[in-house]
């Protein structure tokens, strides 16, 4: 009796020691939140690997792996802090690649006062919300959007900075921006209430959003799993969906 037992207990004891060595430990740009939460769902659904992730600032995400954080993959969005961490050391030589291209959007709950979208950064409202240009990739775009369209200086009194894209979207979604700059990915499912109106791409530099496999998971079959799931015509199919695009 106790021989069966002794053998049921060891293998369980490897079944969970194989569990805990096929997790990925995964670092995320907060405007991809919603949609690598589909994505850990799909990847987990096929049994072999979990994954824990992280969400963030792209810098800040980048400073906790610069100071050591144990993650395995880093998904940002720029493609700046994944070279930046091939060069330092941090991650893979040549496992860098862009896996979706950020659009930008100015969202509100309430109509705005004109679908042009220079009027209607100049109505009568008091806070604008971006994200921080210094960390956050969006938050640098809504910058260089609002150069383009020559406010930003004349706006500078109405913005509220949010650490993240999260934040910013928590701002104006809680009503304490009556609008701002969000990911598009973030309203185009028209799940949220309120308005938006999609930037021109030409009105800020390309966001191009890359992966990179960091030097903690280079051995970690699990992250490389996952590397490969979201090259895979699935996971593209459900990140051009969300209103990311691809090439």
């Amino acid at each position: 009796m106790n021989r069966p037992v002794s053998a049921l207990l060891l293998t369980l004891t490897t079944f969970a020691a194989a569990a805990h060595a096929d997790q990925a430990n995964i670092a995320v740009a907060a405007n991809f939140t919603g949609v690598m939460q589909t994505l850990e769902q799909k990847f987990e659904a096929r049994g072999q690997h979990q994954l824990e992730v992280s969400y963030g600032s792209t810098g800040k995400l980048y400073t906790q792996i610069s100071n050591g954080a144990p993650f395995d993959v880093f998904l940002a969005a720029d493609n700046e802090r994944p070279a930046k961490a091939e060069q330092d050391g941090l991650a893979v030589k040549g496992s860098q690649f862009t896996y979706a291209q950020g659009q930008l959007a100015l969202w509100s709950l309430q109509p705005f006062s004109s679908d042009d979208l220079a009027t209607a950064l100049q109505a009568d409202y008091a806070h604008l919300a971006i994200g921080n240009p210094k960390t956050a990739p969006y938050g640098l775009a809504a910058q260089q959007t609002l150069q383009h369209l020559h406010l930003w200086d004349s706006l500078q009194p109405r913005l509220v900075q949010g650490d993240n894209i999260s934040q910013t979207y928590q701002f104006i979604a809680t009503g304490n921006a009556e609008m701002g700059f969000v990911a598009l990915s973030q309203v185009k499912d028209g799940k949220q209430a309120g308005h938006f109106i999609a930037i021109p791409g030409s009105d800020y530099q390309p966001i191009l959003q890359d992966a990179v496999l960091l030097s903690h998971g280079a051995s970690n079959q699990a992250a490389k799993d996952f590397i490969d799931y979201l090259k895979s015509d699935e996971a593209k199919a459900i990140i051009r969906e969300a209103g990311y695009e691809l090439n």
